[in-house]
């Protein structure tokens, strides 16, 4: 038996707990939400049931309250497209509707994707329960995987659109020009008389009217059913209230005995255009929609379509989506890799520019990691698979803008308010204005008052307000992916143009976070090639990353090392190796000084090199002084100019980092940083970002994503910078692909023309129904002129938002 509304059950999965008391602290903490009758939480099953009262909780702030005490909850979650919307009012009715079902923790639908995006628990709902609610509701819901199944059921769309509109047309351009030659100006026009007659007009209209418009009476009547109103019940309303008249004119024609009678004005043309404008309209809006989704079809169309894998002693040929992890790949020259993977055997160039934006091909050989739809450029290249389909690089990206696009900026928020009360609303304002003409301004004049009211319920469908907010986030988060930013969701593109201070993290942000040799300063220049070769042989022993840098740096100078004959590793000192014969020392001050070596000719150049904020190095051979190497992690690029820009924003700069203060001045100073946060440990970056925000700061952090992931979710907005498969776009807010600081100001600023283009949209789709209103009510609108103008609404901010797909950055 089901439960009474007042009490019903919800069943949630619960991770993160380790003994039975995680459980009691869970129970407690539901226990005490008001609205929660009872609550059992089952440490072995992972699972908490809790009776609950829907009117005063919802599952998601129960949710919330497991996510404050510290564990979290498993959530499904399944897209859907949906099929049957016309204006913003269909969309929150669904999304309320799905909101409403238990389980279902969250839902958003967006208007101008026509997708909609549930996270539910399985356990209290399936996804069949949410597609026959939708079914309910009047709509049409495909699951995402079945779309192929299908077809193309936008195409589809747009070919019945234009069947209806060619047909519409075709039935309505008579009874337009039977209109447009009652006027004085136009009397020049010859209008055949047969077009006057009323049982001629009667035919042509009618097909319009209950064929071509059935679809606004069936969405009109499901909305009315749901108790709510839509776009199709203004248009059904208006169109019927021309449609009827009219009829009721013709027929009382028809039964009238004077023979001198002539036919009557009637307004068939007035419901039939209307039909005709708005069919014309939602053609163009689907056209233009279909264009701000530009973005993930590019994304989509740098994927291989197939593979070359190895499989029993063959080289076959198979769609890429049948690769499977471990499958032996073999890339062409000129072809596109098809999957991430490891480069087995083999040595190229390969062009990542579409992942890093680096037009330079990088060279790639045995144990380098590939990613997929990156392009082999001149070698052929043997790849074991190691990710494929959604897990690929690629599939990651287009997964990240999809969700993006389908999720909603908190100003939405505003449309769809305002939407949700916006017929009824206009339907008053329809009866108020027909009264006000029939009773005060034209007395008794029936078809007077009711043509300005039809003109007030066809210029105030709200399309254009529905679409003014979700066509602008589908544009710019698809322009800023093309330029490897990808915000998470639409609320991160809202929240990233009111960032006042952004905190820098200096390893692999500011610099490159990969050490070189910078500098060498050897005591006898005749020996400098014998030294180095002695301290490259040397340090080729030692895994620490500043002895990879010596190495590589010695290696580029064209130095051939030689075999190490001893070699000992002293921590927190330095190197001791005996090379061709000679005892070769390379560390710190501390390391020379126990060996008693003097080195005091050394000190100035020394700390010099260390206020420049690199780790400089001493070098005895035979225990004798030879020189000096540093060793620095370089400054990108971009830092200082993408610094420079930041502060032109007006935005306040701040690196932070572990390192001394010595070192982090002298890198805040050559890019251009004043303020810096020296010797922070990793667990105190959170901490640092939480002084800043309760400074009233809104505060953006930027860090790799990866050791600095508990500042990322504490700051306002967390950015991950850094290429390829190892960005961690779980942690941040927004991911810079192209990992430059440069990035970070094109982010800025793409999310500030997104705004000012959302803005736009709202202002235009606002003010247009605020100043149509009282226009038409006014009598200064003609029905169908409205019609035109309501269709232009719509399309117009379609068209605006699709500026955003030309920005330049």
């Amino acid at each position: 038996m089901a439960k009474p509304l007042e009490q019903q059950q919800a069943s949630l999965q619960i991770t993160g707990m380790t003994c039975a008391a995680c459980a009691n602290r869970i129970e407690k903490g539901l226990k005490k939400l008001e609205g929660v009758a009872d609550a059992n939480v089952n440490f072995a099953l992972e699972k908490a049931s809790v009776t609950y009262n829907p009117t005063q909780i919802s599952v998601s702030a129960m949710e919330e309250k497991i996510l404050n005490l510290g564990y979290s909850t498993v959530k499904d979650a399944v897209d859907f497209n949906i099929v049957g919307m016309t204006c913003a009012a269909c969309a929150t009715r669904i999304e309320k509707g799905l909101n409403k079902m238990p389980g279902v923790s969250k839902a958003t639908v967006n208007l101008a994707l026509e997708t909609a995006h549930v996270e539910f628990s399985a356990a209290e709902v399936s996804v069949s329960d949410m597609v026959n609610k939708v079914d309910q509701l009047g709509y049409k819901a495909i699951r995402k995987e079945e779309v192929a199944a299908e077809g193309d059921y936008k195409q589809k769309e747009i070919r019945h659109k234009k069947i209806q509109l060619a047909v519409s047309a075709i039935l309505s351009l008579p009874l337009l020009w039977a209109m447009v030659s009652h006027f004085t100006f136009t009397s020049w026009i010859y209008l055949p008389e047969f077009l006057m007659n009323p049982w001629v007009q009667l035919v042509l209209a009618t097909p319009v009217q209950f064929i071509i418009g059935s679809q606004f009476y069936i969405g009109a009547y499901k909305a009315l059913r749901n108790k709510s109103a839509n776009m199709d019940v203004l248009v059904s309303l208006g169109t019927s209230a021309a449609y009827f008249y009219s009829l009721y004119l013709t027929l009382q024609w028809a039964v009238s005995t004077d023979v001198h009678r002539h036919a009557p004005d009637m307004y068939y043309e007035t419901s039939a255009i209307l039909i005709t404008l708005i069919i014309l309209g939602k053609l163009f809006e689907v056209l233009a929609k279909g264009r701000t989704s530009e973005a993930i079809k590019k994304l989509m169309g740098l994927q291989a379509k197939t593979a070359l894998v190895f499989r029993n002693g063959e080289e076959i040929a198979i769609p890429v989506e049948e690769v499977v992890i471990g499958d032996i790949v073999l890339v062409k020259p000129g072809e596109k890799i098809p999957v991430d993977g490891v480069v087995l055997d083999g040595l190229s160039a390969v062009d990542e520019s579409m992942l890093t934006g680096e037009s330079l091909p990088v060279e790639k050989k045995t144990g380098d990691a590939v990613i997929g739809a990156t392009v082999n450029k001149n070698g052929g290249l043997k790849i074991k698979a190691t990710r494929v389909g959604k897990e690929t690089a690629l599939a990651q990206i287009i997964k990240v803008v999809e969700e993006a696009q389908g999720s909603k900026a908190p100003i939405q928020r505003i449309a769809d308010v305002i939407s949700g009360i916006f017929v009824p609303i206009v339907v008053g304002i329809a009866v108020v204005t027909f009264l006000i003409w029939y009773i005060w301004v034209a007395p008794g004049e029936f078809a007077t008052a009711l043509e300005k009211a039809i003109a007030v319920l066809v210029i105030a469908c709200p399309c254009a307000l529905g679409l003014a907010t979700p066509t602008s986030i589908m544009a710019g988060s698809g322009r800023a992916a093309e330029f490897g930013i990808l915000f998470k969701g639409g609320e991160h593109l809202e929240s990233m143009q009111k960032v006042q201070t952004i905190v820098l993290d200096k390893t692999g942000t500011v610099t490159k976070g990969k050490p070189e040799l910078t500098d060498v300063q050897i005591e006898n220049m005749d020996e400098e090639d014998t030294i180095l070769r002695l301290i490259g042989s040397a340090e080729k022993q030692s895994e620490h990353p500043l002895a990879e840098a010596i190495v590589a740096g010695i290696v580029a100078k064209g130095i051939l090392l030689t075999a190490t004959e001893q070699f000992e590793a002293i921590p927190g000192y330095g190197i001791r190796a005996v090379v061709e014969g000679k005892e070769v020392l390379v560390g710190t001050r501390k390391l020379l000084q126990r060996e008693a070596i003097d080195f005091v000719k050394a000190d100035t150049a020394m700390e010099k090199l260390e206020s420049d904020g690199k780790t400089a190095m001493l070098v005895a051979v035979d225990n004798k002084y030879a020189g000096m190497v540093a060793v620095a992690d370089t400054i990108k690029d971009t830092s200082k100019e993408a610094v420079s820009r930041l502060k032109q924003m007006g935005i306040e700069v701040i690196m932070m980092t572990g390192d001394n203060k010595r070192t982090a001045h002298a890198i805040a100073q050559q890019v251009g940083i004043d303020h810096v946060l020296a010797e922070v440990l990793p667990e105190g970056k959170a901490e640092e970002v939480k002084k800043l925000q309760g400074q009233g700061k809104i505060v953006a952090m930027v860090g790799d994503g990866i050791n600095d992931a508990p500042a990322l979710a504490t700051a306002d907005v967390g950015i991950a910078i850094g290429t390829g498969t190892d960005i961690a776009m779980e942690a941040a807010d927004v991911t810079l692909m192209r990992g430059e600081l440069t990035s970070i100001t094109d982010a800025i600023y793409m999310s500030r023309k997104t705004m000012t283009n959302i803005k736009q949209n709202l202002f235009w789709a606002l003010g247009y129904n605020t100043l149509g209103i009282p226009i038409a009510a006014l009598g200064l609108l003609a029905p169908w002129v409205a019609g035109a103008a309501m269709a232009l609404s719509s399309v117009s901010v379609v068209l605006n938002a699709l500026r955003l797909q030309r920005v330049k950055l």
